[in-house]
């Protein structure tokens, strides 16, 4: 058996190499130009509660882009006004509806989808976001438990399709859409690829998402609408918040994503990036997908790092 060590690095430097990489990506609505990649579209965005989330961040980052209507969608209402306010003053011209209500609630999703109809006569793009990471061990986890990371993660994303899918297939209602069509982006995760990346509960959640932007599109064929799933890896979001807090007590921060082979951990602001390549016509042929944003993570079985065979 042969084996090759990558070149010796200054991980410190490595690090600040991220940590300037990370404050470019976050930078990027204040350095760019507005863009009209989302221009004339009515979208759905679940868990938008987080300052640190990829639900906020894939608001704004749609509002730049010029999305005609925003509903933003989270079970806890605290930061509602603020991303709403946030939206509003720097780009005007987009329409934001905040609704407080839990995305696994049959009425709720149903009401929100029905509104985007009576509003605007069309719904072009529903992003499931919202979402729930367990962290008890096998042992330590119920029925309960486990139902309820199923209810959260994956009955979320099933009642976004479900209703998403019926507002898109409407044509000709207020000027609305002449065709049926639309994009269904649900938030998966890693850990719904393969083992090592979340608690059993979480994991089997997610792969249920996974499965669900597979399957659901054989129930939608010819509609033109897509439903694809991206699979994020280790993202800095208030989700993570614990596990980033305790590397920089220990002062391991720089070790955070290391096993992944840009050997860096990711912003929220990079899946935000992905969300607007799958609601844009940019990937209207992409379909029925499981996408994975993590670095490149999944795409190895396991390796000492630095090593393979």
């Amino acid at each position: 058996m042969s084996s090759y060590k990558l070149p010796t690095s200054n991980p410190d430097e490595h690090y600040q190499r991220t940590l300037s990489r990370v404050n470019k990506i976050q930078s990027h609505l204040s350095e760019t130009p507005r863009g009209q990649r989302l221009k004339g579209k009515v979208c759905i965005v679940t868990g938008v509660g987080s300052l640190h989330g990829i639900g906020r961040a894939s608001a704004l980052l749609f509002a730049h882009e010029g999305a005609q209507h925003l509903y933003l969608l989270d079970f806890s209402a605290d930061n509602l006004p603020d991303l709403k306010s946030t939206i509003q003053k720097a780009y005007p011209d987009v329409k934001v509806t905040t609704i407080q209500a839990d995305a696994a609630d049959d009425a709720a999703i149903a009401a929100i989808c029905n509104q985007a109809i009576q509003d605007e006569g069309r719904l072009d793009v529903f992003f499931a976001n919202a979402g729930f990471a367990s962290k008890k061990i096998l042992q330590d986890t119920t029925a309960e438990d486990f139902m309820e990371s199923m209810r959260i993660n994956s009955l979320s994303t099933f009642l976004a399709v479900k209703y998403g899918s019926e507002a898109m297939k409407q044509v000709k209602t207020l000027g609305g859409k002449d065709y049926s069509g639309g994009s269904i982006i649900l938030t998966a995760s890693v850990a719904g690829l393969r083992s090592g990346a979340g608690t059993i509960d979480y994991s089997a959640s997610k792969a249920a998402v996974n499965s669900i932007a597979k399957t659901s599109v054989y129930q939608l064929q010819k509609s033109d609408i897509r439903v694809n799933s991206i699979c994020p890896g280790l993202i800095e979001t208030n989700m993570t918040k614990d596990a980033f807090d305790y590397a920089r007590k220990r002062g391991n921060a720089s070790k955070l994503g290391q096993l992944n082979p840009m050997g860096r951990f990711g912003v929220a602001e990079e899946i935000a990036q992905m969300a607007l390549f799958l609601a844009s016509d940019e990937s209207s042929y992409v379909n029925g997908q499981n996408i994975a944003v993590d670095g490149g993570l999944s795409s190895s079985h396991p390796v000492v790092p630095g090593r393979w065979a």
